[in-house]
């Protein structure tokens, strides 16, 4: 009974990361994280995203303490036999992934969209910010046209 209470609260939520790349830039301590999000709703995609860490230095000489810079990348690939759950089909996609890039006003967010019309998914790396929207963003696309997804709920008519 508590596993299945305990996974009913996880259900939904955006995936987490697991870090496999930390490159240093510089001696100031500025790095280049990378890390693998799997899509929590279709198994066989992974997503690596890569953004900047500021170093303490930098903060210090920068006068910013908590902030990160909004920059990010990602790249999307098929890294198994895909199986596609219940996923939003709007427009606007759905959040698979979130990390704070500021004590409270910016985060780096990862969302999904699926292309009906050229049966591909989109994956979509920007900055959320309250005040200001930020124009920096990645995109990466999985095709499915080769990929001979298994649709848990049905193909989208």
């Amino acid at each position: 009974m508590l596993p299945a209470v305990i996974a009913a609260l996880f259900v939904g939520l955006p995936a987490l990361a697991d870090e496999v790349g930390d490159i240093g830039t510089d001696w100031l301590g500025n790095e280049i994280k990378i890390e693998a999000v799997a899509d929590p709703k279709i198994r066989g995609v992974t997503c690596h995203v890569s953004y900047f860490d500021r170093g303490v230095v930098d903060r210090l000489s920068q006068g910013n303490w908590f902030e990160d810079p909004s920059n990010s990348s990602i790249a999307c690939r098929q890294t198994g036999p895909i199986v596609i759950g219940d996923i939003d089909l709007d427009e606007d996609g759905e959040e698979i992934f979130s990390t704070r890039r500021s004590l409270v006003f910016k985060a780096l967010q990862v969302n999904r969209v699926y292309d009906k019309a050229n049966d591909t998914l989109i994956y979509l790396a920007f900055a959320r910010e309250i005040a200001e929207g930020s124009a920096k963003m990645a995109i990466s696309t999985i095709p499915l046209f080769s990929a001979a997804p298994t649709w848990e709920k049905g193909r989208p008519q």
